[in-house]
């Protein structure tokens, strides 16, 4: 047994390396006692930071909590052996726990099916059941526009990452783009999808400003490229056998299409060509998401230092936008991670292979939901069997099973910093998770039936969530 003098004598020669493998510094000769406060004052200067930057850090994947010595095989080391401490910077403001529903809006007849913030964090807009789609003062928590155009219900609605425009497509096949600033329809209803639209996806900032293109995925087996200064589709992209259920634009040119007929697709968004089909779902693919969903959402905004507005020239906003998508795939590309009814997830790397990275197993019914964290380094997966698991984005190894919800768990959104997660339920409740910990934080009561949207502001202050009440119900600390 190791007596504590023997842990403060005791010293092992370590290296600090980014997760791209990169080593900074030379090799340190530090006590088993070392803890992350001390390790931590080392990174930042080695590092050279003007302000302290928090970080966490592992060995051989395990992370440390505490010291050296309770992620340190004592018995294998020797004078030569030198560990490799891995280290990854964690987000410099802390968002606060959402505590309590500082209003219940109502407005809409019929169920909220999706709810969501825009990237610049300044507006929220929902669709519903009851064919409209509605803007909400997020300053004064009230109602502000309602949007009629739909005659059927509205399924999925989606921001232009300048925040400029919202898109929502309805049951029957149309896309109508609206004005937030005065909730007045911009262009043409376009209309040429035969079955409902199930979901929708803008071309990243970064590849084009003018945020002009949007992909849409549908019922009727098809994908659609639109362009909405002409009010017309532009591309067509075939191939999917059945129910198109999802579409992502990716960050490199790429859509990702998921299908009822157990595929997902990568295709090219410039010609549409079909570059690889990625199988191995035995039932409906129902979900996907990709680890650069946050930066490609909030494109050239940064919601928390707001110096987007002190930038005019789009050029250099485009730049900026990309450093920071540059700075998410440098680890380890762009992944892509998808849920199905087999009750598994495939984690793939979908720009250079046609075989999965991991299949990720122990969800005991089918898979709704599935989201990276905002850095890109967790995923979190919603389920019916009442769960949400938490895996390592990176390897898709199984992390933990978060257990709270006595109903089926729709959807699951994380807040800007990474550290808190909430999840809606079918049981009428909204459960706030800390990430770090892997804990409950917090219950939110108050919906009086199911909750089917859920949604973190890009600023990190609210939560709004929606669902079979019909009410909009907005959380804050």
């Amino acid at each position: 047994m190791t007596s504590k003098n023997d842990q403060e004598t005791r010293r092992v020669l370590c290296k600090l390396k980014s997760e791209n493998g990169e080593v900074i510094g030379d090799e340190l000769d530090l006590p088993l006692n070392c803890n992350v406060e001390q390790l931590t004052l080392i990174c930042n200067a080695l590092l050279k930071q003007t302000e302290r930057v928090p970080y966490l850090f592992y060995i051989n994947d395990k992370e440390i909590t505490k010291d050296l010595q309770e992620c340190v095989d004592i018995s294998t080391l020797n004078t030569e052996c030198v560990l490799d401490i891995i280290y990854q910077q964690q987000a410099v403001f802390r968002v606060r726990p959402v505590t309590r529903c500082t209003s219940s809006i109502p407005g809409h007849a019929e169920a909220v099916i999706s709810i969501s913030f825009s990237p610049n964090g300044e507006h929220l807009a929902s669709g519903s059941g009851d064919t409209t789609v509605r803007f909400w003062d997020v300053n004064i928590q009230s109602p502000l526009y309602v949007c009629k155009g739909h005659s059927n219900w509205v399924l999925c609605i989606a921001w232009s990452p300048d925040s400029s425009k919202l898109a929502s497509a309805c049951k029957d096949g149309k896309l109508i783009i609206w004005d937030p600033q005065t909730g007045k329809q911009i262009g043409r209803t376009m209309h040429s999808h035969k079955q409902w639209i199930t979901s929708l996806s803008w071309e990243p900032y970064h590849r084009n400003s003018e945020c002009r293109f949007i992909a849409s995925s549908s019922k009727d087996c098809d994908v659609r490229i639109w362009d909405i200064v002409l009010g017309t589709s532009v591309r067509i992209i075939s191939g999917h056998t059945k129910c198109v259920t999802v579409v992502k634009w990716g960050g490199s040119g790429l859509l990702y299409t998921a299908s009822q007929d157990r595929t997902v697709k990568v295709w090219r968004a410039s010609d549409g060509t079909l570059c690889r089909t990625l199988e191995g779902h035995a039932h409906w693919v129902n979900t996907l998401a990709l680890n650069t969903d946050y930066i490609l959402r909030i494109g050239p905004f940064d919601p928390i230092k707001k110096t987007h507005k002190l930038i005019d020239d789009k050029n250099q906003l485009q730049d900026w936008a990309y450093a920071r998508y540059k700075e998410i795939v440098q680890v380890c590309g762009e992944r892509l991670v998808s849920g199905s009814d087999d009750f598994t997830l495939f984690l793939w790397d979908p720009e250079k292979d046609k075989r999965h990275l991991a299949r990720l197993t122990g969800h005991q019914q089918l898979v709704n939901d599935v989201k990276f964290s905002p850095d890109g380094r967790i995923l979190a997966s919603a389920s019916f069997d009442k769960s949400v698991k938490l895996w390592d984005a990176k390897t898709g190894k199984f992390l933990t099973t978060l257990r709270g919800h006595v109903q089926a768990v729709y959807m699951v959104a994380f807040s800007v910093d990474s550290r808190l997660m909430v999840s809606a339920s079918a049981d009428s409740t909204l459960k706030l998770w800390n990430i770090n910990t892997k804990k409950l934080e917090i219950d939110l009561p108050g919906h009086a039936d199911e909750v089917y949207a859920v949604d973190w502001s890009t600023d990190g202050t609210k939560v709004a969530s929606g669902g079979k009440d019909k009410v909009l119900k907005l959380w804050q600390n």
